[in-house]
């Protein structure tokens, strides 16, 4: 089963296991549970479910893996030739590593993940 989430004005397709890289959450800890209840769609491979805009009672859930991962650091340069301006930045983004644990949909089985 798979589920569209909305989270920080992001959508991201999720299944049951599958470990996720969020915008940073910095009230949650390593270990959290996060529920998340903005579910655009949801199915399986024989049939789907399209909110309008959301779908009511479809709650997804995840556990946090790490509370404060950095990602890749970007750099920025700014260069104009013959005219001695040179500029240079860099920008590492900070995220929240999740792991969807189950995916509730009303009218379709309750997908959790085994251990």
């Amino acid at each position: 089963m798979f589920a569209i989430v909305e989270d920080g004005g992001r959508q991201y397709r999720v299944q049951v296991g599958e470990k996720l890289e969020i915008d940073l959450r910095s009230d949650v800890r390593d270990g959290d549970s996060l529920k998340f209840d903005r579910i655009l769609a949801a199915g399986t491979d024989s049939a789907g479910k399209i909110g309008q805009p959301m779908i009511s009672g479809a709650v997804v859930e995840a556990t946090v893996l790490d509370d404060d991962f950095r990602g890749p650091k970007l750099e920025v340069g700014k260069f104009r030739r013959r005219k001695g301006y040179i500029r240079h930045n860099g920008h590492t983004q900070r995220y929240t590593k999740i792991q969807v644990t189950s995916i509730s949909v009303p009218g379709f089985d309750t997908v959790t993940a085994t251990k």
